[in-house]
């Protein structure tokens, strides 16, 4: 049985937030699912502040449509049966009730999250139904997110090997425009295609991201989506989502806030991890703060150098108290000392070593106490381990519940975590040289995740352009020059 909290004081003074008529997040989420079936979609609110960031009244009415519409169409219901005989015959014709949008499970755990996001956005703009693809572990991280209907594919779903799809496939969008196989006035359409939105597209598969473009797609009713960047910030850049973007989100920099708390709810088994690494180590320190680790260069660490940015960055945002090296104890009463609880996220164990080791032989400047703690240190990423992605999971939830985050840049474990704890991360910059930046870090403009991979195309002009410079509420990121991030342009 999953230990659980009953009583405010038991849990840190920030921690039980609003009790029973919060349990939805403010209606965000849904009733009607079996409790037991999904914990943390209840629970979750006891270990974490409400957030700030209200949805929009027009993403309520919106969700609810869709899960209205999820119900109707989703898996073996006769509209999705209809469909399926399309696909079955390689035949498009006439009108269907429902249009659908598979997504490719595809890449490690934090891309895959933000990339089903994106496809759910997608699929919500141009009224698809989401089913997704289990892949080895879909099925075992999350909770179904939509009431009386599921959104995994089937798995007597009659396309083969879809996965292995890319963009040689003669399915592919990219390619059937690049060889003229279709174009906006061909009228009669396959009945599916592949849009392959992986890091390594090209100029023609990067045309999704056109009006005219996706005035064909919507004609296609299933479309088949593999990709490993959340291109969200580019759908806002399409000038017939633009108003529903809006109306959805006047809060642009809240997107993956909203939709990853929406859509992404621990199973039981990760929420086991989750609640009781959290009651263990977190629950009674005043103050949380999540670093989280992503090392891109080879070699043995850990790196005196990422050692040497993190401590330059925990003292100079004053997220850290410095030490005395003079080790003469701080004079304090234990009954007004300050917890602070610092959770590390890496594949090694070598930096939370390190910085346990040096608050343990010397006291704060502050008297504060400071404690370390790692859940896990796999050495490597194992994207197709089962009980790997439960742990990177649950450490990516864990890293939400924090108060304070520091994160690397790149990292899409890092943006996950940020986007729905809600949290402007301080990013580390990424070293060159094997050597320590000046400055260490900077503070996120906002909690969206960067778009690693966008397109820098006028789709009227048919030339190159800069993306990152055509609307105030999609910039540059701080991490990745050429990426592209929303942000609140209010505060700009």
């Amino acid at each position: 049985m999953i230990p659980f909290p009953i009583s405010g004081s038991e849990y840190g003074s920030s921690q039980i937030v609003g009790g029973h008529k919060n349990e939805l997040m403010n209606g965000l989420l849904v009733s009607g699912f079996d409790k037991r079936s999904c914990l943390s979609r209840y629970e979750s609110i006891l270990y974490r502040k409400e957030s700030p960031y209200k949805p929009s009244t027009y993403l309520f009415s919106r969700l609810r449509s869709y899960g209205t519409l999820h119900k109707r169409c989703g898996p073996y219901t006769e509209s999705y049966n209809k469909t399926l005989e399309k696909l079955k015959s390689g035949k498009n014709i006439g009108s269907t009730e429902c249009n659908y949008m598979v997504w490719i499970s595809f890449s490690g755990l934090g891309n895959r999250i933000l990339t089903l996001a994106s496809a759910f956005l997608y699929a919500l703009l141009t009224n698809r139904v989401l089913l997704v693809d289990r892949g080895t572990d879909m099925a075992d991280l999350f909770c179904e997110p939509f009431p009386e209907m599921s959104w995994l594919l089937p798995l007597d779903f009659p396309l083969k090997k879809f996965s292995n799809f890319d963009q040689k496939s003669p399915q592919c969008y990219g390619k059937m425009v690049k060889t003229n196989i279709i174009n906006n006035s061909t009228t009669s359409l396959p009945p599916f295609m592949y849009l392959h939105l992986v890091h390594d597209y090209d100029d023609h598969d990067k045309l999704f991201f056109c009006d005219q473009d996706q005035s064909l797609l919507k004609r296609v009713p299933w479309l088949i989506m593999k990709t490993d960047n959340y291109f969200v910030p580019s759908l806002f850049l399409i000038p017939s989502f633009e108003g529903e973007l809006s109306n959805l989100f006047p809060e642009k920099d809240t997107v993956f806030h909203h939709l990853g708390r929406y859509l992404f709810h621990p199973s039981n088994q990760v929420w086991g991890l989750i609640s009781r690494y959290y009651q263990a180590y977190l629950a009674n320190a005043d103050e949380r703060i999540g670093i989280q680790i992503r090392i891109f260069d080879t070699g043995d660490g850990p790196f005196q150098y990422v050692v040497d940015q993190i401590i330059s960055c925990s003292f100079k945002e004053k997220l850290l108290p410095e030490i005395n090296l003079k080790g003469e104890p701080i004079v304090s009463s234990t009954k007004n000392q300050t917890l602070k609880a610092v959770l590390i996220t890496s594949l090694t164990s070598g930096y939370f070593e390190k910085f346990r080791n040096m608050y343990w032989e010397h006291p704060t400047v502050t008297g504060e106490v400071i404690g370390f703690y790692q859940p896990s240190h796999e050495e490597f990423q194992q994207t197709e381990k089962k009980m790997h992605n439960r742990k990177a999971w649950a450490e990516i939830y864990l890293l939400s519940l924090t108060d304070k985050l520091v994160t690397s840049s790149w990292s899409t474990f890092g943006y996950v975590a940020q986007g729905i704890g809600g949290l402007k991360p301080w990013i580390l910059y990424k070293p060159l040289n094997r050597t320590s930046p000046n400055p260490p870090c900077r503070r996120a403009m906002s909690m969206e995740p960067c778009f690693h991979a966008p397109p820098f195309y006028d789709c009227k002009a048919k030339k190159g352009i800069d993306t990152g410079e055509l609307v105030p509420h999609v910039r540059h990121c701080e991490d990745m020059s050429w990426g592209l991030k929303l942000v609140n342009h209010d505060e700009m």
